[in-house]
């Protein structure tokens, strides 16, 4: 049983105390108000169910895109709720379709924009992945002016639950900067909203990239004490973000800092990688155990997603990994459906290449070419004959017994031990000080002795231990994972020619593009309808 309960039922006066009469983003819809609203001192109380409610509804949005779970009733309306509103599968989208890991075969709206590297401001799942951005952002704020000393005093409420409350208010920090990460990385100069922001007709400020990130590092640091020690494996707060869920989130935005701001952050990326590994994480011993649907006992998991069955179903999320990959392995995998659209591009499957011993490396199995008559994706429409299947996600447990149904259960590891060691080793290749190169290669090694079937043919050599090594390797390690589009601006390979993908730039040999790609637009209906928002470069 999984602690963090996120399919609380709230009430729509509880949302609409929460969230007041509209967003602070302005095109951003939330739920119905009820026209019977209450006011907060009576909707929240003093007792702690009201605040767990709220503090659920934050986490909950991450997996699900509305109140009760499905894809029916959902926070952001305008936009497809099994979708363009699910955070994962939008932000999969945007991460590994417009990169070199994977293609979709369908033809909706913007899907092959990002197979080609060719969208627009207008398109759907941007607007989706950015109004969820927000919503996430919104409901934080709320939760903060809601539990303020003088509020929490003025309902009687008793140390105990102020205390509580405390660690709550620093998970709600952590999560709307984690939210704002998301934002820096893929929009980089974005409307900025805060608990201390009018609420009502008045439209948000832009804030710019330099002082974002300075945001999101403040903000981040100062909630730390607050939040919850890390606990390793499964436990009574299993889902709660603790710190080193924020430990992981400034490991991630402190290796990027020179791609965000051109800012050297690599000793602080050391640095805080190094307080993970300290806590006591360890890999898991099999590779494709991680990503299995009892992945919550795991001594690996820093931060999952979780889902729990028919309580988190929607057609988003875990649903679309676990469906994407081939009707010839849906009972294998457990998943509720077969759809094929989604495929590896061989560009992956040739990055495992580059290495003799590569058909050792239990990762490449789980590109299933045995199930395809074209690696090469030469016919864009074709579900069945080209691409390369990918088995990553499982909804079997490691003994092989499987969960209560076919609705998923496997978490999604949003951070986990395995990048932290990749974080720290390439920090430290980049000129990060607090870790020896012998010690970075050591955890590189560690990863490739667990993923490979043959330990002696797995560590690499001093001279072999690269930053075009550190490419590859963060491919075949992390792939799937939603991390490839930022990996490759961060190395310089994202527009230019010197790297090409199948179909980047709309042609099969692949070929450069503009650079003002590295960043998303922002979506025009914002733009359109707030004047203090200025868009970003090419768009």
């Amino acid at each position: 049983m999984k602690i963090l309960k996120y399919k609380y039922i709230l009430s729509a006066a509880l949302l609409s105390t929460m969230l007041g009469v509209t967003s602070c983003v302005n095109d951003l819809d939330t739920v119905p108000l009820d026209k019977d609203e209450l006011v907060s001192d009576v909707v929240f109380g003093k007792e702690i169910g009201a605040y767990e409610q709220s503090l659920a509804k934050i986490y909950a949005g991450l997996v699900i895109g509305g109140n009760a779970g499905g894809d029916s009733d959902q926070d952001v309306v305008g936009i497809d709720g099994g979708s363009q509103a699910s955070f994962i599968r939008v932000l999969w989208n945007m991460q590994e379709l417009a990169s070199d890991i994977a293609h979709c075969c369908w033809n909706d709206p913007g899907i092959p924009d990002f197979n080609h590297i060719s969208w627009a401001a207008s398109s759907p799942w941007i607007k989706g992945s950015y109004y969820r951005l927000y919503y996430q952002i919104n409901l934080s704020n709320a939760f903060l002016r809601e539990t303020t000393d003088d509020k929490l005093a003025s309902r009687g409420c008793s140390e105990q639950v102020k205390a509580s409350i405390k660690t709550f208010r620093a998970e709600a920090r952590f999560m709307r900067a984690l939210m704002y990460l998301y934002a820096l990385d893929l929009y980089r100069n974005v409307p900025f909203v805060d608990e201390n922001s009018p609420i009502g007709s008045v439209r948000p400020q832009q804030i710019m990239k330099d002082q974002l990130f300075e945001y999101i590092e403040s903000e981040m640091l100062a909630c730390e004490s607050d939040m919850l020690d890390p606990v390793v494996g499964f436990n009574d707060n299993y889902g709660h973000a603790n710190k080193a869920a924020l430990w992981a989130a400034l490991s991630r935005l402190y290796l990027n800092a020179d791609t965000y701001v051109g800012v050297n952050k690599y000793t602080e990326c050391v640095t805080y990688s190094k307080k993970i590994i300290s806590a006591g994480y360890q890999l898991e011993p099999v590779y494709g155990d991680m990503f299995k649907a009892d992945n919550d006992q795991s001594k690996e998991m820093i931060f999952p997603l979780r889902y729990e069955g028919e309580d988190t179903m929607t057609w988003g999320g875990m649903t679309a990994l676990l469906c994407w990959g081939s009707a010839d392995f849906q009972e294998e995998t457990n998943a509720k459906g077969g759809w094929q659209g989604v495929r590896a591009k061989s560009s992956l499957y040739n990055i495992f290449e580059k290495e003799d011993s590569s058909d050792k490396d239990t990762r490449k199995a789980m590109l299933r070419t045995e199930a395809t008559t074209n690696i090469e994706i030469t016919n864009e429409a074709d579900f069945v004959n080209n691409g390369i299947p990918v088995t990553k996600f499982y909804n079997v447990n490691k003994d092989g017994s499987k969960p209560a149904s076919a609705e998923a259960w496997t978490d999604y590891p949003l951070f986990r031990l395995g990048e932290i060691y990749l974080n720290l080793a390439e920090a430290v290749l980049r000129g990060g000080q607090g870790a020896t190169k012998t010690e970075a290669l050591g955890y590189v090694n560690d990863l490739r002795k667990r993923a490979y079937s043959d330990k002696a043919s797995a560590p690499i050599s001093d001279s072999d231990f690269t930053l075009d090594f550190m490419m590859d390797e963060r491919a075949r390690e992390l792939f799937y994972e939603a991390q490839r589009r930022t990996d490759l601006i961060r190395f310089g390979k994202y527009t230019s020619a010197d790297y090409v993908w199948p179909w980047k730039g709309g042609v099969a040999a692949g070929k450069s593009v503009e650079s003002f790609y590295q960043v998303f637009p922002l979506p025009s209906d914002d733009v359109g309808s707030n004047q203090n928002l200025v868009q970003n470069e090419g768009y």
